[in-house]
């Protein structure tokens, strides 16, 4: 009977015991604690350089359009009368009227054409008088046959015309120039075809005259025409436009709830561009710019001056989106990822040994050029019948190490230690044992995944490159973010900062070319 009672006693104090112990627990739970460290220094602001260069396609149909738009389609005027001593009250007229522009992609230079159709008009008087004179005039201005047609006619009154029927080919080999201006380096070239003119019922060759006339017009016509492309404002005002789209502050969403929006300042600063290559099809040019981006705590507006030159570079392999984005990451959200990681992992974790130790919580800290895991861990043993556990701080010391190909926060050079022997409570030496399994699997596994850090950085910076893409009035642009690389990390005592690296592709086509800006 006494036995009975007293292990009644047993039972109701071993029961009170641990129920003390579950209370305790719960009013007072225990929280991870670590040692006082020494507060670094802010870190400074940092800027890093993005790089976008855009290769341009533009069709050559665009551009035979637009220069179908722009050339002149009838010239003409009044030629100077060749012989002035046999034929008196001269008025020699010409028209030419061009036809359609072909065009095409030739040995890296854009080749055009149009056909011409016109007439060659005389009027005048001949002279009686002329005799001889009149023969040898002829002859030299219409030739020796025609003379030899009209004989010994006398003509008083001289109306006269002819067919003109040529081409003119145009060679263009456009240049960018740095004041933001393409100068289209345009040649052109008049051929006129066989044609005959009428002279009292006779039929006679074009003089040779009409050619030089017709090769200067059109030389004028193309002077006016290249001057009109080479002021074109077109470049600069697109470029205009996009630069000022860049130069701003981009609000990031937060990367967890409760934690403040951060905003992305865009700043170019410097313009590029390669010179045009030209195929059967499209004429290929790039233009780029480079640009400091930083994350800060709030919206600015960047002052970003438009650059009154462009930087002439060779033709790069491919168009690219580089942009670097230095993102600060509290350590409040490092603790949350810490813990996703290592809360509720057992040690050791084959289940040997009479104690299991488990990671109840975690928090990071800097200090100094290291990092300072802290971990609240339950021993418990599993042997005993009452089964009796303790609690205790482990601290571990490692050096971070950016893990580029795995995105991997690794902790390298590791320090671990236990706040004291009695730090297990009623377990003490008991529990001492599964140390080492922790530090052996903390050896393995102190890393920090960033791969989903990675991914919502990529989100963001994916956002913020849509704004590029647009496809209006025959311009398209095509942009996207391929990939997202953590570069580097650096910390204070708050804030853990990472280098994102965001590369991408951008690509303009223009299918169709506005009107000329004079």
């Amino acid at each position: 009977m006494r036995l009975k009672f007293i292990l009644l006693g047993l039972a109701v104090l071993v029961a009170s015991f641990a129920a003390s112990l579950t209370a305790m627990n719960w009013l007072w739970p225990q929280t991870v604690e670590k040692p006082v460290l020494a507060k670094l220094p802010p870190l400074p602001p940092v800027t890093r350089n993005s790089e976008i260069l855009t290769p341009i396609a533009i069709s050559i149909a665009a551009l035979r359009d637009g220069l179908d738009r722009a050339a002149p389609r009838n010239i003409g005027g009044k030629a100077d009368n060749p012989v002035s001593q046999i034929l008196q009250n001269a008025d020699i007229n010409w028209t030419v009227t061009r036809g359609p522009i072909a065009a095409s992609g030739v040995q890296n230079a854009l080749s055009l054409s149009t056909p011409l159709d016109g007439k060659l008009t005389v009027l005048g008087s001949l002279s009686a008088a002329s005799g001889t004179a009149l023969g040898n005039a002829l002859g030299n201005v219409l030739g020796n046959n025609a003379v030899k047609q009209l004989g010994s006619v006398s003509i008083k009154q001289l109306n006269a015309s002819a067919a003109i029927h040529g081409n003119v080919g145009i060679t263009a080999r456009p240049e960018i120039l740095r004041e933001w201006r393409i100068d289209p380096k345009l040649a052109a070239q008049v051929t006129l075809g066989e044609s005959s003119l009428t002279i009292a019922g006779a039929k006679v060759a074009v003089p040779a005259q009409v050619k030089p006339l017709i090769d200067k017009t059109v030389n004028e016509q193309m002077a006016l025409l290249q001057q009109r492309l080479r002021n074109d404002r077109s470049l600069e005002q697109n470029a205009r436009r996009e630069w000022a789209k860049l130069c701003r502050s981009i609000a990031l969403p937060p990367a967890a709830a409760g934690m403040p929006t951060l905003w992305l300042e865009m700043r170019p600063v410097r313009a590029m561009a390669a010179q045009p290559r030209i195929d059967t099809n499209w004429v290929n040019f790039t233009l780029g710019l480079q640009a400091e981006t930083r994350v800060l705590p709030a919206e600015t507006k960047p002052d970003c001056p438009f650059p009154a030159t462009l930087d002439i570079m060779p033709p790069p392999e491919r168009g690219r989106v580089n942009i670097g984005v230095p993102i600060d990451l509290p350590f409040t959200e490092v603790n949350k990822i810490v813990e996703l990681q290592l809360k509720g992992r057992k040690f050791p974790e084959d289940g040997s040994g009479s104690v299991d130790v488990t990671v109840k919580s975690a928090n990071v800290a800097a200090a100094g050029q290291r990092l300072l895991i802290s971990l609240l861990v339950n021993a418990k043993e599993k042997k005993s019948f009452l089964g009796l556990g303790g609690e205790a701080t482990i601290h571990i010391w490692g050096r971070p190490v950016l893990d580029q190909a795995q995105q991997i926060l690794r902790l390298t050079d590791l320090e671990l230690a236990v706040e004291s022997d009695s730090a297990f409570g009623l377990l003490g030496a008991a529990a001492r044992p599964a140390v080492p399994y922790l530090q052996r699997a903390l050896e393995q596994r102190a890393t920090i995944d960033l791969k989903t850090f990675a991914a919502n950085a990529q989100q963001k910076i994916s956002s913020i490159v849509a704004d590029m893409r647009t496809s209006d009035q025959g311009i398209r642009v095509d942009a996207s973010v391929s990939s997202v690389r953590l570069g580097s990390i650096a910390f204070d005592s708050n804030t853990l900062r990472i280098i994102a690296e965001a590369e991408g592709a951008i690509g303009v086509s223009v299918t169709a070319l506005p009107n000329l800006q004079p």
